[in-house]
């Protein structure tokens, strides 16, 4: 048998080898950011050459200069913050209003309506009848387009469901002898104790919304109403970025290129979450949680 010593041996070569695999998970999973944003920082023309892995070898802001300066990518900018804000709050709101009148149990034909939000999790009508139906509606070339068909989600609907089982009735039973109605119930009671479920949804759609650019391709020809995401991707797969270095001025041409661009554009539409990100974590790592222990 082992003897207790050599146990002890083996369980710290076992949390080193869990410490050596963690930082080399971590060091995978940053330094392709890291390179892009070094890249991004370096000139443009110098960058060409190769060979910039840690550092800048030739500091240079011209890209930025030449990101903020194209009036294109920022109108795209202001069009991706106004999405994601107001389309995080209709989504929270009304996810979580109909999510509250699914955990009332007085409600008729609860049961069916939960199956048929559960088929929705497995089967959709694709992207043809989507698209007509988005026609029909009469949301082409639209903002709206960016909020109403997003304005629900089944399955964030469940984590809002599965918070809200667990808020003790004496609540509701309370605000009610006070004269409170169920919106006033809702607003003033419900939405304040599910500070952590709605944090994790406001998380979960807003990073959905600042990333899509499939809605912004499929349904937008405007360019004043594209997202930043949708504008990038157009650069990175169409080469456009010509287009935007002959715009921006003769003393930034000689020191950009297509792709310094293309760099410093994915740094600045990638900056906004990942500030936003660590002030959330806490609610997110709460939300996570729900419904995983009972008792």
């Amino acid at each position: 048998m082992p003897t207790r010593k050599q146990l002890s041996t083996g369980d710290k070569m076992f949390d080193a080898l869990n410490v050596i695999g963690m930082l080399l998970l971590c060091f995978i999973t940053l330094y392709p950011i890291w390179y892009v944003f070094v890249n991004s920082l370096n000139d443009g023309q110098d960058a060409m050459r190769g060979g910039i892995y840690w550092l800048p070898r030739k500091f240079s802001l011209d890209n930025y200069k030449a990101v903020f300066e194209n009036a294109g990518i920022m109108t795209a900018m202001g069009v991706t913050a106004a999405k994601t804000v107001i389309g995080v709050i209709c989504h929270v709101f009304f996810t979580a209003m109909v999510a509250y009148a699914y955990s009332r149990r007085e409600l008729i034909g609860r049961k069916f309506y939960m199956m048929m939000g559960t088929v929705t999790l497995f089967f959709g009508g694709g992207l043809i009848p989507t698209f007509l139906l988005i026609r029909d509606l009469g949301l082409l070339d639209k903002f709206a387009v960016y909020i109403i068909p997003a304005m629900f989600s089944f399955f964030d609907l469940i984590i809002f469901l599965a918070f809200f089982r667990d808020i003790p009735d004496g609540l509701e039973e309370a605000a009610r002898i006070d004269g409170a109605n169920d919106l006033s119930i809702f607003v003033r009671i419900i939405i304040p104790v599910s500070t952590p479920v709605v944090a994790t949804i406001a998380l979960f759609h807003g990073v959905w919304q600042w990333n899509d650019y499939f809605t912004g391709m499929i349904y937008i020809n405007n360019p004043d109403l594209q997202p930043i995401q949708t504008f990038l991707y157009r650069v990175v797969a169409q080469s456009s970025s010509n287009q935007i270095v002959a715009s921006v001025g003769p003393g930034i041409n000689r020191t950009v290129t297509s792709q310094s661009i293309k760099l410093a554009t994915m740094v600045v539409t990638t900056m906004p979450i990942v500030f936003i990100y660590p002030f959330l974590q806490k609610y997110f790592v709460k939300g996570l949680m729900i419904g995983s222990i009972k008792g």
